[in-house]
């Protein structure tokens, strides 16, 4: 189960590189709209963080 934990984990990371892409790709035209795609980035690189935190958490709550 750990293991699917660390794919969805790149997951995020994988989602918050797509996200800058299209930030910056659409910086020029849309910037307002480049702002959202810049939130999506911190929050899926939060989300890698956290998934992270909780799956080492869960892996030392489970080797006990």
């Amino acid at each position: 189960m750990s293991k699917y934990f660390k794919y969805f984990e790149y997951a995020y990371l994988f989602f918050a590189a797509l996200f800058l892409f299209e930030a910056v790709r659409i910086w020029s035209e849309e910037p307002s709209k480049a702002y959202l795609f810049l939130f999506f980035v911190v929050v899926a690189v939060g989300m890698y963080f956290f998934k992270r935190r909780f799956r080492k958490k869960y892996e030392q709550r489970n080797q006990n």
